[in-house]
């Protein structure tokens, strides 16, 4: 197996450094080349050849979205994992970096960790997001390719009165033509929990209010769960449902990582379950791990419907993976088709 190939881009030394350590400490990765900036990297991709580019926001010359641009249109095989900071302004370049083509990010350590903890806080998060971007790389072809989808049937489907989504890495894109697909009378609410940190699900829900009839925003606590409406759980809180007096409400709360998410599209999926039973609609979208898995159970156990995104428009067929495999999908399909897909089975189903 050739090892995956690396260039790390930063215009910090000490980033470069220390990413390119980090890296090359694992036998399976070689860091074949480091840059200052978008210009040199940009030279350095058409001589390297590298699998995976790690890409600075912050830097002279050219800046890191438009060295995204610039790779995307050149070198568009290239995964490319954006390095950003815990700011407002980092996390909203962030977003807008993921809608344009990055393939994921990682984020810096806070400047009170220490240089250890600084260390294992990006090792943490890079190391596993490469393997799982590319194919063949060590604990990721299986996390990336899980086995063939076992799909189920039912004979007859009740009304669906909510959809609930979960997605990760490539996520934004995917959730984007789903949204864009969705009419303005769409008659089920929908609840989504995309994997990003506080203020990147922020952004992430501003973004796609732009591009979707229906009204967008970020979940906020005790919030009826109302038709026409979609809300993105925020970053570092679980978003739940709970039945009350008012009718079902939106909870978002603060509990244990859960799949190493907060916000766990688990912990919707269970309380989604236990709400409405067997008139919900799960779509697992692509990403890295297996969370949604046991939501998708409760789901299915409940009488509800589950549809997952298909390996080939997946940036990572983890996530839709494992609950096909599980044999707990009804349909796999292209990103391109879910959205309708959605439409028809809430049609259909109030008939």
């Amino acid at each position: 197996m050739q090892p995956v190939r690396i260039l790390v881009v930063d215009d910090a030394v000490v980033a470069r450094r220390v990413i390119s350590d980090i890296l090359a400490s694992e036998d399976d990765f070689e860091v074949v080349g480091t840059a200052p900036n978008g210009n040199l990297a940009l030279t350095k991709i058409a001589r390297l050849h590298p699998d995976v580019v790690t890409l600075d926001i912050d830097m002279p010359e050219l800046d890191g979205m438009q060295t995204l641009t610039a790779i995307r249109s050149r070198f568009p095989e290239i995964r490319v994992i954006m390095v950003s900071n815990h700011t407002r302004r980092g996390a909203a370049i962030t977003v807008e970096a993921l809608f344009s083509g990055a393939s994921d990010y990682v984020t810096k350590a806070v400047r009170t960790s220490s240089a250890e903890e600084a260390r294992q806080y990006i090792r943490e998060q890079l190391v596993p997001k490469i393997r799982a971007l590319v194919p063949g790389a060590r604990s990721g072809a299986s996390a990336a390719h899980p086995k063939t989808a076992h799909l189920i049937s039912r004979r007859k489907n009740p009304a669906i009165e909510v959809v609930v989504i979960g997605s990760s890495t490539g996520g934004p894109n995917a959730l984007t033509a789903i949204l864009e697909s969705l009419p303005e009378d769409f008659p089920a609410p929908v609840l989504i929990v995309q994997h990003l940190p506080e203020n990147f699900t922020t952004f992430l829900a501003k973004r796609l209010d732009t591009v979707s009839a229906l009204q967008v925003g970020e979940a906020t606590h005790r919030t009826l769960v109302e038709p026409g409406n979609v809300w993105i759980a925020p970053g570092n809180r679980h978003l739940e449902t709970r039945s009350t007096t008012r009718g079902i409400e939106l909870a978002t709360t603060d509990g244990p990582l859960v799949n190493s998410c907060k916000p766990a599209a688990d912990v919707l999926f269970r309380s989604a379950a236990k709400c409405y039973g067997s008139s919900v609609l799960a779509v697992v979208l692509t990403g890295m791990g297996q969370d949604g898995l046991d939501g998708c159970r409760d789901i299915s156990a409940a009488g509800g419907q589950v549809v997952v995104q298909d390996r080939s428009t997946s940036v990572v067929w983890g996530m839709p993976g494992q609950v096909a495999e599980a044999g707990l999908a009804e349909s796999v399909l292209p990103v391109s088709e879910i959205g309708a897909d959605i439409v028809r089975r809430v049609k259909a189903s109030s008939r």
